[in-house]
């Protein structure tokens, strides 16, 4: 961690800066830090009775949760002994460089068939409307190993944020309808960026000796605690076109109450649409959201050129350059120029019912919502404000768990390069509790955006502005800490 980050003391800056480098290249070197595994007792741990698996996968195969009593060929729950945090695991099959088939056949192994479940074949929503009302019905007629099951069972996601973030709004479902316990979630990082892992201490890459490590992950599962996250819900709002270039994150929403602000009842035309989505990660406009388009399309129509994390941060790197987001500072092209053209942004602090606009610096081209600790593969652009510096800004120290959302600026390509490298701090915009975005046709027809790293091009009417809101949801997600 660099001497430019805000408020930081340089005696603790350089010792934080050491440590991190030492396990950076001790994670390089693929030696994970060794945990001592009593290996017969951990599988003991999270063993889950044959005959309960054989139940869930049934009624995960017929989308039927119904049960009358132990499938036929099942054992009696009397003998089957009760694991002390019983695990399943999703496995993103595909994912770093197709190392998921390999870790999907360790886990397999070591655990058993019945709990280790391939993204491809079974939907984590599947698992919890079926798997899980299945446990519950066992649970309901007596059977008090399935009851203890539902109660302790635990969650382990092998794959990227995307995937990790696809197993949590499965389990949102629970807690809409309050079918508690909500089974907490665990992390096998596979991904390119792997900041849900990072942020919570599950590290940034598997090591290259994966095929021990994989166990003490299984051991952080079953012995660590438990944290939060929040989540933000994406509303969409806009007038009704026919031109439509969405992230797969964004679901239609019927309908919207826009009671509660007057601004956009009557900015927005009687034929309007409403799109929603959610995240964990972060929201984006601009400079880096349109670097992500288009790199994004690429990988889409060229899948053999983008293997692996290292070439496609140096692919990244190109797509900035011939965009000519390095050159910025030098160019008048309208599509380079600030978010200030096109852009107003609009929060609530913490407590606050009122939204207050916010200026935004003409020199900004990407404005960054961020929930996490890390952002773009473990940078840390909000930085580690001290006590002074956050009072002198009314900010609070941030946290995933605090309903808060950090927002900063990138200028450009060579200011976003030097804040990821820690070399410079980005804009420290503001804090909010809730965001909201105002869009209109300036210089552009059009506005890049991403969320959790899923990018899209939204258009821009002339006639009527786009808005953007962003709230919390009113559910927590429940992570294992990975410390």
């Amino acid at each position: 961690m660099s001497k430019s980050k805000v408020g930081m003391a340089p005696e603790d800056e350089a010792e934080a800066t050491a440590k991190s480098s030492r396990w950076d290249s001790i994670q390089r070197c693929g030696i994970p830090r060794k945990i001592k595994i009593d290996e017969e007792k951990l599988r003991r741990d999270i063993l889950i009775p044959e005959y309960l698996c054989k139940a869930m996968e049934d009624a995960i195969d017929k989308r039927d949760a119904t049960v009358v009593g132990p499938s036929s060929g099942a054992e009696p729950s009397g003998g089957s002994e009760v694991p002390k945090a019983p695990l399943v695991v999703f496995v993103d099959f595909c994912s770093c460089e197709h190392r998921g088939q390999q870790m999907m056949r360790q886990l397999q192994q070591f655990i058993s068939k019945g709990q280790v479940f391939d993204l491809l074949a079974t939907k984590p929503s599947h698992f919890v409307q079926h798997g899980l009302t299945c446990l519950e019905n066992l649970a309901s007629q007596g059977d008090k190993c399935a009851e203890a099951i539902r109660q302790n069972l635990k969650i382990m996601v092998a794959g990227g944020d995307g995937t990790v973030s696809l197993v949590l709004k499965s389990l949102v479902e629970l807690s809409v309808h309050n079918k508690k316990p909500i089974p907490p979630t665990g992390i096998i990082p596979l991904g390119t960026g792997n900041d849900l892992s990072r942020s919570f201490g599950w590290g940034g890459s598997i090591p290259f000796a994966w095929r021990s490590a994989f166990k003490q992950f299984l051991h952080k599962a079953v012995s660590n605690g438990v944290k939060h996250l929040d989540s933000w819900r994406v509303i969409l709002m806009m007038h009704e076109t026919k031109e439509r270039n969405q992230s797969s994150l964004l679901n239609t929403l019927q309908n919207y109450d826009l009671t509660q602000d007057e601004e956009i009842q009557v900015q927005l035309p009687e034929s309007k649409s409403f799109s929603e989505g959610v995240f964990y990660n972060y929201f984006s406009i601009g400079m880096d959201a349109q670097i992500a388009y288009g790199f994004h399309h690429l990988r889409q129509d060229k899948p053999y050129i983008a293997q692996g994390p290292t070439l496609n941060k140096l692919i990244y790197t190109g797509y900035s350059c011939k965009q000519g987001w390095f050159c910025t500072p030098c160019l008048k092209t309208p599509g380079l120029r600030g978010l200030d053209s096109i852009l107003s942004l609009y929060i609530k602090r913490a407590n606050k019912k009122t939204w207050k606009e916010i200026f935004v610096p003409p020199s900004v081209r990407a404005i960054v919502l961020l929930n996490l600790d890390n952002y773009a593969g473990g940078g840390h652009p909000w930085g580690y404000p001290t006590p002074e510096y956050l009072e002198k800004k009314s900010f609070y120290e941030a946290h995933p768990d605090d309903g808060l959302l950090e927002i900063f600026g990138l200028k450009h390509a060579w200011h976003a390069s030097c804040v990821m490298a820690e070399l410079s701090p980005a804009v420290h915009i503001a804090q909010a509790a809730a965001v909201k975005l105002r869009l209109e046709d300036g210089d552009s027809k059009e506005a890049y955006m991403q969320m959790d790293g899923e990018p899209w091009k939204q258009p821009i009417s002339k006639e009527y502005p786009t808005f953007v809101i962003i709230e919390s949801t009113p559910f927590q997600s429940r992570i294992i800490s990975g410390k």
